[in-house]
Order: C-alpha cells, then sequence, then structure tokens
C-alpha cells in the first residue's frame, strides 16, 4: 500500500478498534485484578463466588466504572463519527438513498446504546443499561448487515468482494454470537455467555476497523469563508468525499 495515495482518514476506524479494544479489556483487567469477576480462562463459577466476567459487570464499580464509562463514551463519539463519514462516502454512489439513510440512523442509535451502556451502570439502573444493551447490539448488528450489502452494491475501486465478504461473515458471526449469547444466559451459563459476549465485542470492534479500506481513498473537508450573499451555504460547504485521484501526490 502506497503511503502516498492513502488519505489519513484512514486511521480514523483503526483508532476506534484499538482504543476500544485496549479500554475494555483494561477495564476487564482492572475488574481481575480487584477479584469483582473471575478470569475469562476459569471453570464454570460455583454459585455465590464472584461474578461472570461480563463486560457491564467487570465496569461496575469503581475504578473500573470510571475507565468503562471513559471509553463507552469516547466510542460512541467516534461510532457517530465514523457512521457520518460513511454516510457522505456513499451518498453520491447510491442510486435509492434509504440503505444508507438507514445505516447512518442505526449506527447513530448504536451509538447512542454505547452512552447508555457507559454512563449508567448496572447496579446503578440496570433498565436504562439494559435498553443501552439492546441498542448497541440489535442496531450495532442492523448496521453490519447493512453496511455489507452497501459494500458490495456500491463497489468502491473494484474492492467490493475483497472488502464486503469479509463483512458478510463478521455480520454472520455477531448474529450467531448475538443468538447464542441470549440462549445461554436464558439458562444460565454464565461463564460460557460471557465468553461469547466478549467474542462479540471483539467482532463488532473489527468490523469497524475494516472501513479504513475505504477511508484510505478519500478526504473530506469542511470550507469555512465569510458570509457573502453569492456564496454557497454551510450545507453546500461541507464537501462530499472526493476521490483521490491516482496522480494525487
Amino acid at each position: 500500500m502506497d503511503g502516498k495515495k492513502c488519505s489519513v482518514w484512514m486511521f480514523l476506524p483503526l483508532v476506534f478498534t484499538l482504543f476500544t479494544s485496549a479500554g475494555l479489556w483494561i477495564v476487564y483487567f482492572i475488574a481481575v485484578e480487584d477479584d469483582k469477576i473471575l478470569p475469562l480462562n476459569s471453570a464454570e463459577r460455583k454459585p455465590g463466588v464472584k461474578h461472570a466476567p461480563y463486560i457491564s459487570i467487570a465496569g461496575d464499580d469503581p475504578p473500573a466504572s470510571c475507565v468503562f464509562s471513559q471509553v463507552m463514551n469516547m466510542a460512541a463519539f467516534l461510532a457517530l463519527v465514523v457512521a457520518v463519514l460513511r454516510f457522505i462516502q456513499l451518498k453520491p454512489k447510491v442510486l435509492n438513498p434509504w440503505l444508507n439513510i438507514s445505516g447512518l440512523v442505526a449506527l447513530c442509535l448504536a451509538s447512542f446504546g454505547m452512552t447508555l451502556l457507559g454512563n449508567f451502570q448496572l447496579t446503578n439502573d440496570e433498565e436504562i443499561h439494559n435498553v443501552g444493551t439492546s441498542l448497541t447490539f440489535g442496531f450495532g448488528t442492523l448496521t453490519c448487515w447493512i453496511q455489507a450489502a452497501l459494500t458490495l452494491k456500491v463497489n468502491i475501486k473494484n474492492e467490493g468482494r475483497r472488502v464486503g465478504i469479509p463483512r458478510v461473515i463478521l455480520s454472520a458471526s455477531i448474529t450467531l454470537c448475538v443468538v447464542l449469547y441470549f440462549i445461554l444466559m436464558a439458562q444460565s451459563i454464565h461463564m460460557y455467555a460471557a465468553r461469547v459476549q466478549w467474542g462479540l465485542v471483539m467482532c463488532f470492534l473489527s468490523y469497524f476497523g475494516t472501513f479504513a479500506v475505504e477511508f484510505r481513498h478519500y478526504r473530506y473537508e469542511i470550507v469555512c469563508s465569510e458570509y457573502q450573499e453569492n456564496f454557497l451555504s454551510f450545507s453546500e460547504s461541507l464537501s462530499e468525499a472526493s476521490e483521490y485521484q491516482t496522480d494525487q501526490v
């Protein structure tokens, strides 16, 4: 990959993936160190002995809860930025805008769910926390399928199949994890449910990292200028993603 032909915006999805992954694992290790949860590699827990290593339980008590809140708020913000940039990127390339709009709305709702997860800990307000979980996992899964379909349909730089097929596989894995997670939860098989939950979240984050492939072809600009009668409006000045030309330095 030639760095001169890659936009710096490709690093945004990668930063989101790496930052959020690292932050969640820091929360996990803090909770394990404080004896709040069992390690993921523990055998099936006995009743009344610590907690299964669910992410929400790991981030339920300070100091882990402080880190968890910060990580989820930052992740929600970065996911929202990715959602808007992805929408702008695909806007001039899709004939029917509804799928693109649906992807934007779904990811925005998933981002809102992340803020609920981070700011309303499980023991403080379980109902709101569970709403956040449902929004994040539900609309997050929907987002993955929508973006996989858009990837194959738009086929940016003839990379649609190369990127779309892994996204379909990740979307299927995420869907399977969601179903399996709730089945295990319903049967109170908590250690396995917690492991599936961690796998689910890592699949989500890996999926977001794949947007770097398409973002590397685009740049985004906001034009700020003194107001004039015949000047473009702000909405018109917000340039849509423009593709890098092969001869661009």
